[in-house]
């Protein structure tokens, strides 16, 4: 057993980065410990003193995706226009879902939408999590609607869920093999129907 304080014999980033992969591949329920461990370089032990349990390693994989694949989603709601916030956030899910150098779709989509009942824990974050997207889109267009940038009559609640269940859709299309041409088309359309001010 490691001396407490002794310094880590792997690359926590590393070994998230692997983690995450799996998690974002074969979803929450269907990567087992065993599969982790062998593919992280580092024995059950060690993980459970770096991280605690394997919904906590999930937790942490599934922070550094939204820092790394998943960061365009902040970029978009950054954007100056309604317009633009929608255009940066779709055209992002699509460019992040279709890459040829990471698994296809969503890791926060795809990796617990059908996790068994001793996973619950798990599929209530990640809905709560999505919830809390739905929110933060919402409020950014309640923003442009007072700036004049939305016409007042727009469902700001309804624009929001619209916009990130097209994400959503984006993922599912995407990791059924759909790709970037068409879900890029589909963008096109959507941005064509968008409200002007």
């Amino acid at each position: 057993m490691a001396e407490r304080g002794r310094p880590r014999e792997f690359d926590e980033e590393e070994v998230l980065d692997v983690a995450m992969r799996l998690f974002w591949e074969h979803g929450f329920d269907g990567t087992s410990m065993s599969e982790l461990t062998e593919a992280m370089g580092i024995n059950r032990r060690s993980v459970y003193a770096a991280f605690g349990n394997k919904e906590a390693l999930f937790t942490a994989a599934l922070e550094r995706y939204l820092a790394g694949p998943g960061a365009f989603v902040a970029k978009a709601r950054a954007q100056p226009t309604a317009r633009e916030v929608a255009e940066a956030f779709l055209r992002g899910s699509v460019e992040a879902f279709t890459s040829s150098d990471r698994p296809s779709g969503c890791m926060a989509v795809q990796s617990a939408l059908t996790c068994s009942d001793a996973s619950a824990a798990v599929r209530s974050d990640l809905a709560a999590r999505r919830m809390a997207g739905v929110d933060a889109f919402r409020e950014r267009f309640d923003r442009a609607q007072l700036d004049g940038d939305l016409p007042a009559d727009v469902d700001t609640r309804a624009l929001a869920s619209y916009v990130v269940a097209l994400s959503y859709g984006f993922s599912v299309q995407a990791n059924s093999g759909v790709g970037r041409e068409v879900l890029s088309r589909t963008v096109e359309f959507v941005l064509s129907t968008w409200p002007s001010a």
